[in-house]
């Protein structure tokens, strides 16, 4: 009788200790500042994050290919704070000689894989063109829930 109770402790013991760390395991990643950048790494970057089930807290601004996480977390995993800022703008390459070239179809693909809300905000400020759109205060709130 000792070493089935035993046993049975030691499962539980176990199974405790797997619950705590599948729940540390879950910690929220924090945008407070990003430029963008390429868009590569950043799509592989969220990518990651919606495989681990975290959630996305953003804390400040979220700005040019970073806004990429609208496009690849599920929406209810993410929530804006009051410093939240996203800004938006078509996509554009830039070549060996540092020319920048705006990138018509990319910028169609990209703002087709935004939220609908995200996407009729964009369309009601002109589309996406060069001129950065920003998107902060209570048009994100209407979008996304404040973090908890």
């Amino acid at each position: 009788m000792p070493s089935r109770m035993r046993i049975i402790l030691t499962l539980l013991l176990a199974l405790a200790l797997w619950v705590i760390a599948t729940m540390l395991a879950r910690a929220d990643v924090r945008i407070t500042s990003s430029p963008g950048g390429e868009v590569g790494p950043f799509l592989e970057l969220f990518e990651k994050v919606r495989a681990s089930g975290e959630r996305v807290i953003i804390d400040g601004p979220c700005l040019s290919a970073c806004t990429l996480v609208l496009s690849v977390v599920p929406e209810d995993r993410i929530c804006v704070t009051r410093r939240a800022t996203l800004g938006f703008h078509a996509a554009r390459s830039v070549d060996r000689r540092g020319r920048t070239y705006e990138e018509p179809e990319a910028s169609q693909i990209v703002l087709r894989t935004y939220p609908a809300p995200v996407r009729n905000w964009i369309a009601r400020r002109g589309g996406l063109t060069s001129r950065l759109l920003v998107l902060r205060g209570r048009d994100l709130k209407a979008m996304y829930p404040s973090c908890r």
